[in-house]
């Protein structure tokens, strides 16, 4: 094997999926849907946009394990907390609602469960594009 098979492997494991961040954003798609959403807002069409916006779907999980030294319940972790991480959250100006968008090359099974919650839990609807 030569030096630069050697580099291209040393780079770091590849997305599942062949995406490629740009920036801080995981794929070319979700970068240049940011660059959108952002003259979108300056132009006034959106407000109030913001990214990576973390929604929580299920609360963590305690059980109770006893008693420390000094006569409190100790309680341990049983579940972690189970949420969604949306990519844009922004105002729609014409129509005053806010929108949860999702930029999505690949709609995993994970991906759609979360979305169902996100409707059942908190009644929100996310945007696909």
């Amino acid at each position: 094997m030569k030096i630069d098979e050697y580099k291209k492997l040393s780079r770091g494991a590849c997305n599942k999926y062949g995406a490629k961040r740009v920036g801080k954003h995981a794929s070319k798609k979700e970068h240049y849907r940011s660059a959108t959403l952002q003259m979108m807002q300056r132009a006034g069409i959106i407000a109030n946009l913001r990214e990576q916006v973390k929604y929580e779907l299920i609360p963590a999980q305690y059980g109770e394990c006893g008693k420390d030294f000094k006569g409190r319940t100790t309680r341990v972790l049983l579940e972690r907390a189970c949420s969604y991480i949306a990519d844009f959250v922004y105002i729609d100006c014409s129509t005053g609602q806010t929108i949860v968008e999702d930029t999505k090359g690949m709609r995993t099974k994970e991906y759609i469960i979360k979305r169902k919650l996100m409707l059942s839990v908190h009644g929100i609807r996310i945007k696909e594009v």
